[in-house]
């Protein structure tokens, strides 16, 4: 079926409501804008958060605690996992690992955080491994 631009089908389209065009239109006189007030005015934008000249909630309510901006964040590993992603095949038992290869695998959230390897309770005994990370505990110093 082939269309030519003066045998285009017409398309139905809702028609716009026409404002403020006499009483018996429905729209009239008030425009849908009720009755005085703010609201009717013209250029009136609603504010978010505005009450109304009352003060608003969020000034209302006290304030509470405090955010520490000199937070560091310390990403915890424990050697297991690490042995898990050698097992798994994802990491090779003899090459150093890194941020970089922790954050690839899901070990850690973010490169910039600072990391911290941990021994977990289970006694390990692998010499083959480097782990070069910011922090060690005591028992997992020997794999720095």
């Amino acid at each position: 079926m082939s269309f030519s631009l003066n045998e285009l089908p017409k398309i139905k389209r809702q028609t716009k409501i026409r404002v403020g065009r006499g009483i018996g239109s429905s729209k009239g006189k008030t425009s849908g804008r009720g009755v005085k007030g703010q609201k009717a005015r013209t250029g009136h934008h609603s504010v978010k958060g505005f009450e109304g000249g009352q003060t608003p909630v969020h000034m209302r309510l006290p304030k509470k605690g405090f955010v520490n901006n000199l937070k560091k964040n310390i990403e915890v590993i424990n050697i297991q996992d690490i042995l898990k992603l050698i097992n798994s095949g994802k990491l090779v038992q003899k090459m150093t690992v890194t941020k970089d290869n922790l954050f690839e695998n899901g070990l850690i959230k973010n490169k910039k955080s600072i990391v911290k390897l941990i021994m977990g309770k289970n006694p390990i005994d692998i010499k083959d491994i480097k782990i070069s990370v910011d922090k060690y505990s005591k028992k997992a110093n020997k794999f720095a």
